[in-house]
């Protein structure tokens, strides 16, 4: 392939000697210099060169034809629809409407041009209009400057970009109509040399324009273009291969049968088709060229997008000719994009590659480069890209098995357990296509075998192992939902898992071991709860959907086939495994997911029997926790009033209820005899007593056997005694509290009488009381289980307990009084508000480990939220959230100290800081107006502190405090629209306008802050400073106007004086009002520089002096907001004579702006910006600086052509794009 130099904008036709490439440059070459000189010969019949241009089929120079008038059809003096409002519309048949515009393409293809150049004009919203005489006297790049200056500069939203039902379906017609334009003038107009090399000159001029719709547009409409010439190039060499073997068949006949004529027709023929094929490489070596070259790497992503994903559609419809390491390398370095929909789109074109097996041979090259790329994506911040990588991976090992490595397999492995749904399942059909996919030969004998010799046999034993093997034995529940779509029947052969369990092993079988039978059961469990339940686990899902028909009906048979297969094995699974605490809790959950119709219609009672005697004999064996719940579920789960069989399993349940109950009451008198100190055993009978009602109590109502009394005596020995063994308290507590609870219940649900209630309510009371006692115990876990314990009943019997139509319940209403309130709030001060080690050396000796810590750390946030849901459904008073909030500054000045004022803020602590700051904001809940006021104060005492040491640098450094600001900024959602405002005004005061402009990394916590107040508030002056000067403002408000001179005035508050505390009006501003401009840039890269003295926002905007104005005190701040009236006039003049300043000013400033500010793709008016990205350590840019050796598309010969040559490979050039230093990886 030969190279050749890049195409400008306004090019010329050279000579084919010169270039393959050969297009027209101008609308108009009226001395007729470009004329195309082809193949040495005129030009073809029917065609006319560029110097007839202006020169119709009605006469040579007349603007139009017949009922036509300024390039748009006339009928009876009315103006029909153009191309674009057709397009727009989108309900005609674009077939017809290409025909018609063909059909005025042969009658005058002057003015046809015209309207299709129009059309591309309009598209980019461009309001401009190319008339006739533009056409005819001016060149590419006058016509589209002259269409640039028509541009609406108050908008920068295009027919591409824009939103609404109207333009739902514009983008899908535009490139159908170019498809279908290509389609039906394939086989003549095409050919004229002039109406595609007027459109390419076009396309090529506004794809390299500053305008970003232009650019997005005319790179779409080009990219289409080349798409639609691709499937023209593939349909003349499947005709000249046809043609071909025509002419080879008819020339190898006899002499005698042998037809001249016809042979003479079919080389004729071949021969136009190959003339046709060169025009075709022509047209696309201008596209690629002119366009795709340039664009692959525009700083708009969405155009970057269209680039990539084209040249996969042409790898793929045109192997021959494309597929190659000159067209995949663009793929290739494009992997590395900055943005996701680029990466995305990367992705999505080499699965359409790595698909056809036929063409892995083409693609070992680029998958030996860029393998390691397309792994590293698996774990891409932009999770649809992380996908798309896992599946081009499943292609490519489909492909071959040996270009992945054991380490890139696994890679992908541990995804599996990714909370991100897409991802795993990704990730679980790699697995399953490695793994367990592959099936030997002697496993075919095997298939009609069942259980324990079904082939699926080895296969769960390899799902076993590799479960034992990723060390993450608690995400079974993920693994399986990993792979429940694509392995459904694996993981659905219980049959074969029972088996397992069960049966012997074979001869020369080795058995399972305990580990891996317990990871059995597990995954055992996690599959049947799938299929019972139809719905991912915890944290796979945002809900419960709605199941359609088939999987109902699924949900159904699998709920039969795990019913009948388990009710039958489920008892001598507990029978084999009941000393193994594991194991029986998992087992024991299984009965949750039968339907326990089957025990009656299957007749299968004797076995429900056995089931309810091996539960019986775990409760009377076990004291573990988890255990005996699990025994309780079960008990629940078939306790059913709605089945037969629940009077059988009710009798069960009461006989084991009483024997505990007398067998707790007989224990605790003997325990508590006076005179006589307990020894061990009477405390461990009655703790594994106490232990199993308790369990049993959390699910059951067992109010009947009044449980209430004897643990108020065992509590309050406790307290008198203070020798009471801390679990026996804890479960007492728990178990005392359960009663409670069912009384509420039971009072609740039915018709009460006023003695049932009085009751509850004394005995509630005392309850708290012996809390409140309990909560200045020695013991750390007795004072943590009394004080959430009792933070859990003050906020049951609060005001709240009324709400719903229950005023009856009123004498339950329970409010604290002061002494328990400053108690509960000692506790969270002394418990919760701690140095991590300090914490862990508390916990009976618990060892100093990373799990240690996070549970601890769990424990007091849990603490934390318990009290603070007091303080917002004001059950305490709610000054305490104050007292809490000044810990938050405690703990942050302990870390300074610690750490010094450099401190990372990436680190452990302070994101431990953060992350309390962010569960404290939640608790305040979503009713605002009942925290407004102490939230105000909350950012006030907040903004004080972060400001209240200067640092001794100087003012060019932050305050000392200043990352505090990134805490506070978690309180920020919690501030009403005209707080926020407020709040915004209150920051200023503090600030100099230097630090608004400050950007290094040390003020972003102030950015930060500033962005969060700035958020959802609706005055449009209070951003204009970090709008011109901030890469934080890239979010562009699309409604949003030039700024005027009148400025926006929210409504007046009612009452003032009510509102004078951080809520009034909206407040003057005293940082200086900028404009917003569009930013006029050249498409040419280069370093930005700094503003001049002469040349900054200074001399545009007059300021106040800099001073660091000292913070004021609360009372000086409300009278100063009182005062806002009287200053609010003085503000809108202010702003007013500003506006008139910006537009005596305005070039100046776009000057300013395009030398002294970076540009950003999403500005708040990105009519005009640069088309490149920065090359500054951006892998994206790599090819900064270098000249692109690009190649000439040279589609393939004939593949029965006798002089059948074979190309020569292309690989991959580095230095021909980029410079390897920066890629950071060789090439080859």
């Amino acid at each position: 392939m030969i190279a050749a130099p890049e195409i400008p904008t306004d090019f010329t036709l050279l000579q084919e000697s010169e270039t393959h490439f050969s297009s027209d440059t101008d609308f108009e070459d009226i001395e007729g210099k470009n004329q195309k000189q082809g193949k040495g010969k005129t030009c073809k019949k029917g065609k006319k060169g560029p110097a007839e241009k202006g020169k119709s089929g009605n006469g040579g120079g007349k603007p139009g034809g017949p009922n036509r008038m300024n390039g748009h059809h006339q009928q009876n003096g009315v103006e029909n629809m153009m191309l674009f409002e057709v397009v727009k519309m989108g309900k005609s048949a674009m077939q017809s409407v290409v025909d018609d515009w063909i059909e005025s393409y042969k009658h005058d293809r002057d003015i046809a041009l015209l309207d299709l150049i129009n059309f591309f004009i309009q598209c980019s919203g461009c309001k401009g209009v190319v008339t006739a005489e533009m056409f005819r006297h001016m060149q590419n790049s006058e016509i589209i400057r002259k269409m640039t200056e028509e541009f609406d500069e108050d908008s920068g939203d295009y027919p591409l970009t824009m939103a609404g039902p109207q333009w739902k379906k514009f983008k899908s017609s535009f490139c159908e109509f170019i498809g279908v334009l290509v389609r039906q003038c394939q086989y003549s107009i095409i050919y004229d040399e002039y109406m595609m090399d007027t459109v390419i000159s076009l396309l090529t001029g506004l794809s390299d324009s500053q305008v970003r719709a232009f650019r997005h547009t005319s790179t779409l409409a080009a990219m289409k273009l080349m798409t639609a010439l691709v499937n023209v190039a593939l349909n003349l060499s499947i005709n000249m291969d046809n043609t071909q073997r025509q002419y080879e068949a008819e020339r190898n006949k006899i002499i005698g049968k042998r037809a001249n004529d016809r042979l003479e027709l079919l080389l004729q023929k071949r021969k136009e088709l190959q003339e046709n094929q060169d025009e075709i490489e022509n047209m696309m070596n201008a596209i690629f060229k002119g366009v795709f070259v340039h664009r692959y790497r525009d700083a708009i992503a969405e155009i970057r997008a269209i680039c990539i994903e084209e040249i996969g559609i042409w790898m793929k419809m045109y192997s021959d000719a494309f597929l190659n390491d000159s067209y995949l390398k663009y793929v290739g370095w494009t992997m590395h994009d900055k943005q996701g929909e680029v990466r995305l789109k990367c992705l999505t074109a080499l699965q359409g590659l790595y698909y056809n097996k036929e063409l892995n041979s083409k693609l070992e090259l680029f998958t030996s480069r860029f393998k390691d790329r397309i792994v590293s994506m698996t774990l891409d911040k932009e999770y649809d890209v992380a996908v798309q990588a896992i599946k081009l991976l499943t292609l490519v090992l489909q492909s071959s098995e040996e270009v992945l490595t054991a380490e890139d397999c696994e890679n992908v492995y541990h995804l599996v357990y990714s909370a991100h749904r897409p991802v795993a399942v990704a990730a679980g059909e790699f697995l399953y296509k490695k793994l367990f996919s592959r099936r030997d030969a002697e496993d075919d004998g095997m298939l009609k075998r069942r259980g324990r010799q079904s082939p699926n046999a080895n296969l769960v034993k390899t799902l076993v192992f590799f479960f034992l093997e990723s060390e993450l034995h608690e995400h079974a529940a993920y693994l399986v939902d990993s792979m429940w779509d694509c392995a459904t029947d694996l993981l659905k052969d219980w049959e074969c898992m029972n088996s397992l369990l069960l049966e012997e092993p074979l001869n020369g079988e080795e058995p399972l071991t305990d580990r891996q039978e317990s990871a059995l059961i597990e995954i055992m469990l996690c599959t049947i709860r799938q299929a019972a339940e139809c719905h991912p686990p915890v944290g796979r899902g945002t809900g419960k959907r709605v199941l359609t028909a088939k999987e109902k009906k699924t949900q159904l048979d699998d709920r039969t086939k795990i019913t009948e297969l388990f009710a039958v094995a489920l008892p001598q699974l507990l029978a084999k495994y009941s000393v193994d605490a594991e194991k029986v809790t998992n087992l024991l959950q299984l009965p949750q997911y039968f339907d326990l119709e089957i025990y009656t219609t299957g007749r299968l009672e004797k076995h429900l029997d056995a089931l309810l005697r091996q539960i019986r004999d775990i409760v009377e064996k076990h004291t573990d926790i988890d255990v005996l719940e699990a025994c309780s579920k079960t008990y629940h789960a078939l306790c059913n009033e709605e089945f037969t069989i629940f009077n059988r399993v009710d009798i069960a349940r009461s006989q084991l209820i009483d024997e505990l109950a007398d067998k707790f009451n007989r224990l605790l008198e003997d325990f508590l005899q006076e005179g006589e100190e307990p020894d061990e055993d009477d405390a461990y009978q009655v703790l594994s007593t106490l232990k199993r009602i308790t369990a049993f109590h959390n699910a059951h109502d067992l109010s009947r056997w009044d449980l209430f009394g004897c643990n108020y005596k065992l509590l309050k020995t406790g307290i008198e005694n203070g020798d009471m063994p801390e679990q026996i308290v804890i479960h007492a507590l728990q178990c005392t509290h359960y009663v409670i609870l069912w009384q509420l219940a039971k009072v609740t649900e039915s018709s009460s009488t006023k003695e049932d209630l009085l009751r509850l309510k004394k005995q509630m009371r005392v309850f708290c009381q012996i809390c409140q006692h309990y909560l200045t115990n020695v013991n750390t876990a007795v004072k943590e289980q009394a004080f959430t314990i009792l933070c859990d009943v003050l906020m049951i019997f609060s005001h709240q307990i009324m709400t719903g139509g229950r005023d009856m319940l009123e004498p339950l209403v329970y409010t604290p009084d002061s002494s328990l309130q400053s108690e509960l709030l000692s506790f969270i001060l002394d418990h919760v508000f701690i140095d991590q080690d300090d914490d862990n050396n508390s916990a009976d000796g618990q060892q100093d480990d990373e799990a240690s810590k996070i549970e601890a750390l769990h424990k007091r946030r849990n603490l934390l939220a318990a009290f603070c849901k007091l303080i917002v459904y004001t059950v305490v008073e709610m000054n305490t959230a104050a007292d809490i909030f000044k810990q938050y500054m405690k703990l942050f000045n302990e870390m300074i100290q610690e750490n010094g004022y450099n401190f990372d803020r990436s680190s452990p602590t302070f994101s431990g800081i953060k992350e309390l700051a962010r569960r404290f904001a939640l608790t305040f809940g979503l009713d605002q107006l009942k925290t407004r006021e102490a939230i105000a104060m909350l950012h006030k005492d907040g903004i004080e502190f972060a400001f209240k040491e200067p640092n001794p640098q100087g003012e060019s450094h932050p305050p000392l405090n200043l990352a505090f600001l990134d805490i506070l900024s978690e309180f920020s959602s919690k501030l009403l629209r005209q707080d926020k405002r407020t709040v915004y005004v209150y920051l200023e005061k503090f600030m100099t306008f230097q630090m608004s402009l400050r950007r290094e990394d040390v003020w972003l916590p102030l950015m930060s802050y500033r962005n969060s107040l700035l958020a959802g508030g609706d005055d449009d002056t209070m951003s204009v400073i970090s709008g011109i000067s901030s890469r934080g403002s890239t979010v562009r408000n699309k409604k949003t106007k030039p700024a005027t001179g009148k400025r926006k005035v929210p409504e007046a508050e009612e009452s003032s004086s009510s509102d004078s505390m951080w809520l009034n009006r909206e407040q003057s501003m005293h940082t200086p009002v900028m404009m917003q401009t569009p930013q006029l840039t050249s498409t040419i890269m280069r370093e930005p520089k700094r503003l001049r003295p002469d040349e900054n926002y200074m001399g545009v905007y007059p300021m106040q002096p800099e001073h660091h104005q000292p913070p004021l005190d609360y009372n000086t701040q409300v009278t100063w907001m009182l005062a806002q009236r009287q200053q609010e006039e003085a503000a809108r003049q202010q702003q007013e004579r500003a506006a008139m300043n910006y537009v005596k000013l305005r070039s100046n400033l776009q000057h300013a702006i395009r030398r002294g500010t970076s540009l950003m793709e999403d500005d708040e008016e990105p009519i005009v910006e640069d088309v490149m990205m920065s090359s500054e350590g951006r892998i994206e840019d790599l090819n900064e600086g270098m000249d692109f050796d690009t190649m000439d598309i040279d589609l393939p010969p004939s593949k029965n052509r006798r002089e059948r040559t074979e190309l020569k490979p292309d690989f991959f050039d580095p230095a021909s794009i980029m410079d390897e230093s920066v890629l950071g990886v060789s090439m080859f």
